[in-house]
């Protein structure tokens, strides 16, 4: 498809001078180049579909970055992001990379904060208007948000101090019906009711929170959204704009499958299937096939993101005992402590990445009070995304509260037998690292115990301590020294939380380095604990992992050789260590 229009805007200016056919047929351009490009590379597929035309809208009235725009989660932003000087991102695929998937104040002036997380865009508006007001400037201020981020406890927060502003403000929710998956609770109930009387329901959240209202039926009308946008432009308090779009618009498969293809890796465009797709095995068939062992009267079942996990053949299985929370990852934990003071056994499955925004409840309300909740954390890796979904910072985290036991299993044996270990234990919470590489399978040791060290090959000199997904690579650092002559002992920690001491303590009398290999942060790490342990001793210390920072779309490839986690480059510190 020729792009003729889109090949005219180069600024939003540009837009000013379009007519409504053309920026009809720019709408159609523009969907053609995002599904040309995610099909290809991944990415989100329905939440860009769905905004086309209020970010044309928006452009088009508005005068960026004069008058502000502020993505929620900004995974939406795509548009937003050609129509302000970066299409050569979606035009050329030798540019393909040039972007993040989120917005980023380094590229452009247009974009303000780095943003992945739900739920933010309304307190962040709230305070760019106080700003704008404090400094004596003008200027429109618009937070974007999805209905899907309003169950987030932050953006109910910017909702309050929003009612209370006394100037320009406007918050626009873009209602589809959706968050990742379905949306559930009672917020939902009151934006359906809303949508089904065409906004004039006496009963309205927005309302009841002091906030001046507007309802639109059909955000995806471009003429609609540019008469409205004239309309509420400049307005002189706040007001919330709720506007009814379709998530997916334009692209039939991601309609019809709408929580699969909110992000989609690359797929067939005719067809919307996967261009390849996995069939082996993964950690989360193994944590199905253990949830249909384990699952019992006094096990209920919670979620906060479903779809990484697959699980809603539990949630049409156990109905009564299956809650999704929507993303509100304080109320998951919160909501599951509950249920364990009164006596169940709750599982809550987790990102890594998103679990940090319930770090109070992790302490507060797990940590401090000893219950027996299990949380099984994904995402834990070296990857290669965006600033705001990083993989290395969950153990730092989660090590370090009181009373919670952090595990990383490192096979799909170990894995069934610490979920099967943390929902019958009765000390405190337990959280499992759900292993990133491929399925690994190893017998168990008959003696197994999930807090204990367990030494796969016994040795001298050296000890490498291989955590989780990364034990094969500390499985080939052992295979080089061997071939060196040099016979290094193999452990699996396990318990990455309170290293098992007796362990440790019993490699002072034949080794004399330990060499820690973790996919995680240095900083607060695993390795970190055992260097301290033996820091007043003899014992030499070598940690590998990643370094405290926010990486930026690196390839993993790339990082790990950065951060020297090849076998290579470990065989070589461990000798050079030796040598000295």
């Amino acid at each position: 498809m020729e792009t003729p229009i889109l090949a005219r805007i180069d600024q939003p200016a540009d837009l000013k001078q379009l007519s409504l056919p053309e920026l009809t047929q720019l709408a159609s351009e523009l969907r053609h180049v995002l599904l040309n490009k995610v099909s290809q590379t991944g990415g989100h597929v329905g939440p860009n579909l769905g905004v086309v035309e209020l970010t044309i809208a928006f452009h088009t009235i508005f005068n960026s970055p004069v008058d502000k725009v502020v993505w929620d989660v900004s995974h939406q932003s795509y548009t937003h992001k050609i129509l302000t000087g970066r299409k050569q991102a979606w035009l050329d695929p030798a540019h393909y990379n040039d972007v993040s998937g989120y917005t980023a104040p380094e590229e452009s002036p247009h974009d303000y904060f780095n943003i992945g997380h739900t739920s933010t865009s309304i307190a962040l508006a709230t305070g760019m208007a106080v700003a704008r007001d404090l400094e004596g400037k003008t200027g429109n201020v618009m937070a974007v948000i999805g209905d899907g981020s309003l169950s987030g406890g932050l953006a109910l927060e910017g909702l309050n101090i929003a009612a209370t502003l006394k100037s320009n403000l406007i918050i626009l929710v873009n209602d589809n019906g959706m968050a990742i998956a379905e949306d559930h609770g009672g917020i939902y109930q009151n934006l359906r009711e809303l949508r089904e009387t065409n906004g004039t329901s006496s009963h309205n959240l927005f309302k009841d929170f002091g906030l001046d209202y507007r309802y639109v039926d059909d955000g995806n009308d471009l003429e609609t959204m540019l008469t409205t946008f004239k309309e509420i432009k400049d307005v002189d308090h706040p007001i919330v704009l709720h506007v009814h779009t379709e998530k997916g618009h334009g692209y039939q498969p991601a309609i019809t499958n709408k929580e699969a293809f909110h992000w989609h890796v690359p797929f067939d465009l005719a067809t919307g299937q996967t261009l390849h797709p996995n069939t082996k095995e993964t950690y989360t068939d193994v944590i199905h096939a253990t949830l249909a062992d384990e699952l019992a009267a006094k096990t209920p079942i919670t979620a906060a993101v479903p779809g990484t996990y697959d699980l809603k053949g539990f949630a049409r299985q156990y109905p009564d005992r299956y809650f999704d929370v929507g993303i509100a990852e304080q109320e998951s934990i919160t909501f599951a402590a509950g249920q364990a003071q009164q006596g169940l056994r709750p599982i809550v499955f987790h990102s890594g990445t998103f679990l940090q925004r319930a770090y109070d409840q992790l302490s507060h309300d797990l940590g401090i009070n000893k219950l027996p909740v299990t949380i099984m954390v994904a995402g834990g890796r070296i990857n290669a995304g965006d600033p705001t979904h990083q993989g290395i910072f969950d153990v730092a985290m989660l090590s370090n509260i009181p009373n919670l036991t952090y595990l990383a299993p490192t096979t799909k044996e170990e894995l069934q037998a610490m979920m099967h270990w943390a929902l019958h234990q009765n000390n405190g919470p337990v959280a499992i690292r759900v292993p990133s590489n491929d399925v690994q399978s190893v017998p168990l040791a008959p003696d197994f115990d999930a807090t204990k060290m367990h030494t796969l090959h016994a040795g001298q000199q050296v000890a490498l301590l291989g955590v989780g997904s990364l034990l094969p690579l500390a499985t080939a650092v052992q295979q080089q020294l061997a071939e060196q002559h040099i016979d290094a002992t193999l452990i699996d920690p396990r318990d990455i939380s309170d290293p098992d001491t007796t362990t440790l303590a019993n490699l002072k009398a034949d080794h004399q380095l330990v060499v820690t290999v973790e996919e995680a942060s240095l900083s607060g790490g695993f390795g970190e604990k055992v260097s301290r342990y033996y820091g007043n001793s003899a014992m030499h210390v070598l940690n590998f992992g990643a370094a405290k920072r926010f990486n930026d779309r690196e390839t993993t490839n790339e990082l790990r050789h950065e951060f020297k986690l090849t076998p290579d480059q470990i065989v070589t510190a461990i000798t050079d260590q030796l040598a000295e």
